[in-house]
Formats: C-alpha cells, structure tokens, sequence
C-alpha cells in the first residue's frame, strides 16, 4: 500500500510559477513510476507528465513540454512538478500518482495508487 499527499498548489498570475510536490508513504518507492495528471472543473482527468527512476526517463503531455519538469527524490520518497510560464488554461486540481515502474503510461489506468489531488489556480 502507498499513500500518496500532494502539496504545493495554489493561485498564481499566468506567467508564473509553481512546484507541486508529492510525499509518498512506504519502502518501495523506487518499485513505482510516478506520474501528474490534472482535471479542470466539466474536464475528464488527463495525463501531464511521469517519471520512471530517473529525469532521463520521463514523459510529457506536448502543451506542458519545455514549460513543466517532473522529477524525483528516490531518497526523500517524494516526486515534484516545477510548473513555469503556468496559462490559464493550467487551471486544475493535480493529481500525484504511482504506477508499476514497467507500466507507467499517459494512460490513468496503468495507475495503481493516487493523491486527493491540489488545485491549481492559474489567473489571467
């Protein structure tokens, strides 16, 4: 089992920043690929970024790309999302989750544990 707090959220003016970050419970952490995914209010959840074990193994949704950077702290047990030039239309709640590092995937299901999630608030 593995729990998951995300944190970090919160309301920025478009064009700026924020780091969103993950603890995850337990001694396995390094068995999971982490992943982002957000869900704007009357939106279906979508994938944003995952990370396998290193930031040299990782993957974007392309309206995030060279904006966002996810990467992991294998010792802290945490995962974080720094989020530049934010736009309004980054405006979700965002969600932490932890998939088999063999099975990570934009696909939400290859996701075994998530986050109760933390709004994003982008203003324009």
């Amino acid at each position: 089992q593995v729990q998951l707090v995300e944190s970090g959220g919160g309301l920025v003016q478009a064009g700026g920043s924020l780091r969103l970050s993950c603890q995850a419970s337990g001694r396995t952490f390094l068995s999971y690929a982490m992943g982002w995914f957000r869900q704007a209010s009357g939106k279906e959840r979508e994938f944003v970024a995952y990370i396998r074990w290193s930031a040299s193994d990782t993957r974007y949704t392309d309206s995030v790309k060279g904006r966002f950077t996810i990467s992991r702290d294998n010792a802290k047990n945490s995962v974080f999302l720094q989020m530049n030039s934010l736009k309004p239309e980054d405006t979700a709640v965002y969600y932490c989750a932890a998939a088999n590092v063999l099975s990570a995937s934009p696909q939400a299901e290859s996701y075994i544990y998530w986050g109760e999630g933390t709004q994003v608030t982008v203003s324009s």
